[in-house]
């Protein structure tokens, strides 16, 4: 039994809240861009959204999307749907304070044209900190992430750190490069399916990261995988959710769009039927 369901403890279930908490005017769509085995274009992208009945969505493109990039974001504006956040994946090998490499640099450049200001979450390629020990990586991350955060304050703009493996995943790291940065203003973005490397101290690192969370993308869940699986499948996310509720967190909540060749279309309609049934909503 994994630490944090053998520690719960009896709370008491805010009903109100949940029915706030997941309303789709609380939830981000979230892996819908470079996730798409139907490779929609920017407008049939903000047309299935609308279809759905989101008014909002966090755009995590691939290089292949940098030349429509500011095309959907115009488009979004336009059809009145809110881009919560844009993603930006650094690599350390080749990308540098004030030397980004190009397809990093081209989100800033988008953002500047377009005006968007919005949450830029920042993850981190992990295989970069394997080799470094801790006092390294932390002055490298710091560096890398006050640079951001200064060029997205600029902008209107500001940066969560997206755990996505490897030391800058670890939400004890997290909270190492925010202590470390005190004028900026930074958040965490908490990802269930990067989180099943220390399931154990859930409820532990949950508690420490909540002055900071900014929002959490939900997944079904089991100890040992697959890494994703359909929200209401699993037999942890009931109680890691609730958890998150019990601690007073009101959202917002991302629900994945994200299967390797799937229709995101179909995946996002399935996670949120799993999340109401969960639930009773």
């Amino acid at each position: 039994m994994l630490l944090f369901l053998a520690c719960k403890v009896t709370t008491i279930k805010n009903t109100t809240n949940n029915n706030v908490v997941f309303q789709k005017s609380n939830l981000i769509p979230w892996s819908i861009v470079g996730f798409d085995v139907k490779e929609r274009t920017p407008k049939e992208r903000i047309e299935m959204l609308q279809r759905l009945g989101y008014n909002r969505y966090a755009y995590g493109h691939r290089p292949k999307h940098i030349p429509t990039m500011r095309k959907e974001w115009e488009l979004a504006k336009a059809k009145n749907i809110k881009i919560d956040a844009v993603w930006l994946y650094v690599n350390l090998k080749k990308d540098k304070p004030n030397a980004l490499k190009p397809d990093s640099e081209a989100v800033f450049e988008n953002l500047e044209k377009t005006g968007l200001e919005t949450q830029i979450w920042v993850g981190f390629e992990p295989t970069y900190f394997d080799a470094l020990k801790d006092e390294e990586s932390l002055i490298h991350s710091v560096a890398m992430v006050q640079y951001l955060s200064k060029r997205a304050s600029k902008l209107g703009c500001k940066i969560a750190l997206y755990n996505h493996g490897g030391w800058f995943g670890k939400p004890k790291n997290q909270i190492k490069i925010i202590k470390a940065l005190p004028n900026e203003n930074l958040g965490v973005i908490f990802n269930f399916h990067h989180a099943h490397d220390d399931l154990e101290n859930y409820s532990k690192n949950i508690k420490t990261l909540m002055p900071y969370l900014w929002c959490v993308n939900l997944n079904g869940m089991k100890k040992n995988g697959p890494k994703i699986i359909t929200i209401g499948q699993g037999n942890l996310e009931k109680e890691m959710i609730q958890h998150l509720l019990d601690l007073n967190y009101k959202g917002p909540f991302g629900i994945l769009g994200h299967v390797k060749g799937g229709d995101p279309e179909i995946i996002l309609q399935k996670n949120n039927e799993g999340l109401r049934q969960l639930f009773n909503k």
